[in-house]
């Protein structure tokens, strides 16, 4: 404290003379950084990679994995680096009318520096994105996507060293890419994976993680088959994935993380059991659900929602008036009836969605409420996780 009392404004009084100087002889133009912070903030976060198919490859009858690589001749030379678990947007125009899904990264961090990312996805019941992409993507397709996003990766300062992760069906896709992470040296915690799956024939990289948790002891893999009609082979568990599973490859004396990522069905059966487990909320961590359906199987969804809702939507100085379902979220019935408004992760945590909620009344399932207090408090909603409860008129910004 002594040292800044004996501190005279006066010293630095010459140091301002001199910035103003240089100020006045600059040319008044916006200056072009070449500096490294700059240039390593384009290289992780391009506003658009510009990709082709390299590889396709058949999981299941029902799943692919598509290896994505640079496309040179549109402008992209390399891939944006990431951490295990984010996601890609996917941008495409279906019938005209832009769409995008956002799909985990299923390939290690290290591979995105040697010149790929791998998709792994799954064919959706009815699904617009899923279909269009098992119907076109070939070896050669171009594709658009956006730079890595997503919060659902291992940070040390909050995570545990421990972590148990809890997957279904596809949503081993983050965790594949975090076992191979740390197999990479590019991790620094131990994953215990409880891998949820209908039978043997269902499991997505049976081989893949055969060959991860042997190669490393930083990773163990239990496999969890739930078909009560099938014999489980040696190893294996059968049932589902519970509570007292979870306790039996928790750590008994020490802190640990919980990662789940899978159906929606598995989260509203993990939500119920982990709160027998009475963790922090900050070891708990959730993937994006992405889309959202049937909002009236929630207990909190009001009676009384008629079937069938009205919305004026205006973007910037183009309005419409459309109808649509009310079990459909804002986002669907936007893009039902032909209006592109901007979308990423399709579960309200991106926020790239936000709009002004100008009348009327929605729901939002509680485990996708990521508004802030201020959201709440000047009427603004996510559309892709909102659900129309009476007649709406909501000011969407335009699609980027």
């Amino acid at each position: 404290m002594a040292d800044l009392k004996s501190l005279k404004a006066k010293k630095f009084f010459p140091m301002l003379s001199d910035r103003q100087k240089r100020f006045d002889e600059a040319e008044a133009k916006f200056p072009t950084f070449s500096d490294n912070a700059t240039a390593l903030a384009k290289a992780l976060h391009p506003k658009r990679q510009y990709l082709k198919v390299a590889e396709v490859n058949k999981r299941a009858k029902d799943c692919r994995s598509y290896t994505l690589v640079p496309d040179e001749e549109r402008g992209t030379t390399s891939l944006a680096y990431f951490g295990a678990g984010k996601y890609l947007t996917v941008f495409e125009t279906i019938e005209g009318m832009p769409i995008t899904r956002a799909y985990s990264i299923s390939s290690s961090p290290k591979e995105s520096l040697e010149g790929k990312y791998v998709l792994t996805i799954k064919l959706v019941e009815g699904g617009l994105m899923s279909r269009y992409i098992f119907d076109t993507w070939k070896v050669g397709t171009e594709v658009e996507v956006s730079a890595p996003a997503g919060n659902f990766e291992y940070q040390p300062i909050r995570d545990a060293k421990k972590v148990i992760c809890l997957a279904g069906g596809s949503g081993i896709t983050p965790f594949l890419s975090m076992a191979n992470a740390i197999c990479d040296g590019d991790e620094d915690f131990e994953l215990t994976l409880l891998y949820g799956s209908r039978d043997e024939k269902h499991i997505l990289f049976l081989d893949e993680l055969s060959a991860l948790q042997k190669k490393c002891g930083k990773i163990k893999v239990v496999h969890v088959l739930s078909n009560p009609g099938v014999l489980v082979p040696r190893g294996m568990k059968k049932g589902f994935i519970t509570a007292e599973l979870i306790k039996k490859y928790a750590p008994k004396d020490e802190p640990y993380s919980i990662f789940i990522c899978g159906p929606q069905q598995m989260y509203d059966f993990l939500d119920e059991e982990l709160k027998k487990l009475n963790l922090p909320k900050k070891y708990i961590r959730h993937e994006m659900f992405g889309e959202f359906h049937n909002p009236q199987t929630q207990e909190d969804y009001p009676a009384g929602v008629p079937e069938e809702v009205t919305i004026k939507v205006t973007i910037q100085d183009n309005t419409w008036t459309v109808k649509g379902k009310s079990s459909d979220s804002v986002m669907q019935i936007l893009e039902k009836n032909g209006i592109s408004a901007p979308a990423r992760c399709r579960s309200g945590e991106c926020g790239f969605c936000h709009s002004h909620l100008l009348s009327g009344k929605v729901y939002v399932p509680k485990h996708l409420e990521y508004r802030r207090l201020a959201d709440h408090k000047f009427g603004c909603i996510h559309p892709c996780c909102s659900f129309p409860l009476t007649d709406l008129e909501i000011d969407v910004p335009p699609a980027k």
